[in-house]
């Protein structure tokens, strides 16, 4: 079963939020309707603008941590790598996932 990291954000080059979960829409749904963090409710971090999948939740953790010691700047260098719009990717998770 996938797990995913995950990078939600307020606006573009807003506050940001590093998560990992086994099933992102439904996590990301969770976060957008107040049952997510206490954090993403405070700071309205509710937009889907980067995610990674991987084989086992072990790596998404991994990835989660990792991420979460990055810089401010090195995480929005990643999300404008590949998502340089600031896109709400959530819609389009069926698609992917």
């Amino acid at each position: 079963m996938p797990a995913y990291a995950y990078i939600l954000a307020s606006k573009p080059y807003g506050t940001l939020y590093v998560g990992s979960t086994g099933d992102i829409a439904r996590r990301v749904w969770e976060h957008r309707n107040g049952e997510g963090s206490i954090f993403c409710r405070k700071y309205k971090v509710f937009t889907l603008v980067y995610f990674e999948q991987f084989d086992f939740t072990r790596d998404a953790i991994a990835c989660e941590r990792r991420w979460k010691k990055w810089k401010r700047d090195w995480k929005i260098d990643l999300v404008n790598e590949r998502n340089p719009d600031w896109r709400d990717w959530y819609d389009e998770l069926q698609n992917w996932v």
